[in-house]
């Protein structure tokens, strides 16, 4: 027979279900979130490296490659055609005016400035001979003349007895015109003479200037060559430190060959290499950043190569501080051209995120997650981004490269 249900157990019971379905409810409410949050997208806080969004200068900027050089450096090249005898100086020791930093073998010049002060002999002898074979001549043709001038005087007293006799009737006009004649003959010989011995004069004076000039190039020819044989010691007219020798003792070098370098160490400045599509983009005067060993040394641009070398252009700069502790010679170092300063402006640290265009997205760290946001960059440098509209000073960026996240609009920082 069956009985009623009490009251009491009827709302123990709906009670027991309203429990269970609030239970089932709540695990299936806890489901949905925890799949939720397995399937939002997150990142590692270890894995992104962030900046803030500040106010400050950017200064655009091209780079180019650096190579810390002397200010002033010295090439002593060789004098003379010989061979390397002797090294007296290592790289890295410093040279006074006047040292011995190589000696070379001086037989080969000794011998060939020997021939030419024995030729210098000779010309000396020929010059003697030729002096007296000039006046000779001379004298002979003078001698000459004064025979000559005699005959000419004998002959006009001639015709004046000739003239006089025929005058007084005891003489002929024959023999007026005869004595005429060679009177006139004379006189024309006497001319050819004085022609002649001017002649002879200049000639005379011609030889002598041509061998004088002969003698005076050797004399010059001799003179160099000495002054070669003297500095066949190779030394530095500078103080300075040694920073390159030929140290291939015996070798053959010929004039001209570099023999060694001697720089001035107390300043330095900048040789610098750039892709030549940016070759417009330099001028004289233009302000540069020097980045040596983490310091950054302000200089100027003082010479733009002319010509394209394997397609970089080389120019130089000066540096407002040449004299730095951390400049050293042959040192690499990284150079930035400033095109253009702004002053006062929104920036961000330069890093992976930036791609160098003008609009993208980047993604802004808030309340633990980084959110993707449309930015405008303006110009840039190695260190820093201008910020032209989409961050605010004070907002934090993520600086690495986010890419495999280019599609996903927020991000889940983890710590």
């Amino acid at each position: 027979m069956d009985r009623a249900i009490s009251s009491a157990t009827h709302t123990r019971r709906q009670r027991r279900r309203w429990f269970t379905a609030a239970a089932v409810l709540g695990l299936v409410v806890a489901g949905l979130l925890a799949f939720r949050s397995v399937l939002q997208p997150s990142i590692s806080r270890d894995q992104i490296l962030t900046a803030t969004v500040e106010t400050g200068d950017v200064e655009a900027s091209l780079t180019a490659s650096g190579l810390i050089i002397p200010g002033h450096e010295a090439v002593i090249t060789s004098p003379i055609q010989s061979t390397i005898r002797r090294v007296a100086l290592q790289v890295g020791e410093k040279v006074q005016p006047g040292q011995t930093i190589v000696e070379l073998d001086r037989e080969l010049t000794s011998t060939a400035l020997a021939k030419l002060q024995d030729e210098q002999q000779q010309n000396r002898n020929k010059n003697g001979q030729l002096q007296l074979t000039l006046e000779k001549a001379l004298n002979d043709l003078e001698s000459q003349e004064k025979v000559q001038q005699v005959k000419v005087r004998s002959l006009q007293s001639t015709l004046r007895d000739e003239q006089y006799l025929l005058k007084i009737g005891g003489g002929t006009a024959e023999s007026v015109r005869q004595a005429e004649l060679n009177l006139k003959v004379a006189q024309l010989e006497l001319q050819r003479l004085n022609e002649q011995i001017r002649n002879q004069r200049a000639a005379n004076a011609a030889d002598v200037r041509e061998l004088g000039f002969t003698m005076q190039i050797q004399d010059r020819s001799i003179t160099e060559l000495a002054g070669k044989l003297a500095q066949a010691n190779i030394s530095s007219q500078q103080p300075g430190v040694l920073t390159w020798v030929n140290e291939d003792i015996g070798s053959t070098v010929n004039q001209g060959d570099a023999l060694a370098r001697v720089a001035d160490l107390s300043s330095f400045r900048v040789r610098a290499t750039i892709s030549d599509a940016y070759a417009d983009a330099l001028h004289l005067g233009d302000a540069v950043v020097v980045r040596v060993n983490n310091t950054d040394l302000r200089g100027t641009i003082t010479t733009v190569s002319p010509a394209v070398d394997k397609g970089v252009v080389t120019f130089y700069a000066k540096l407002a501080e040449d004299h730095h502790p951390v400049l050293r010679s042959n040192l690499r170092a990284d150079l930035f051209v400033v095109t253009k300063a702004h002053h006062g402006v929104v920036r961000v640290k330069n890093g992976p995120f930036y791609q160098g265009g003008k609009e993208q997205a980047v993604f802004v760290v808030k309340d633990g997650k980084a959110e993707q946001r449309t930015v405008r960059f303006g110009d840039s440098n190695f260190d820093y981004v201008q910020v032209l509209s989409g961050l605010q000073p004070g907002d934090e960026i993520v600086l690495s490269e986010l890419k495999q996240y280019a599609d996903t609009p927020s991000l889940v920082i983890k710590k």
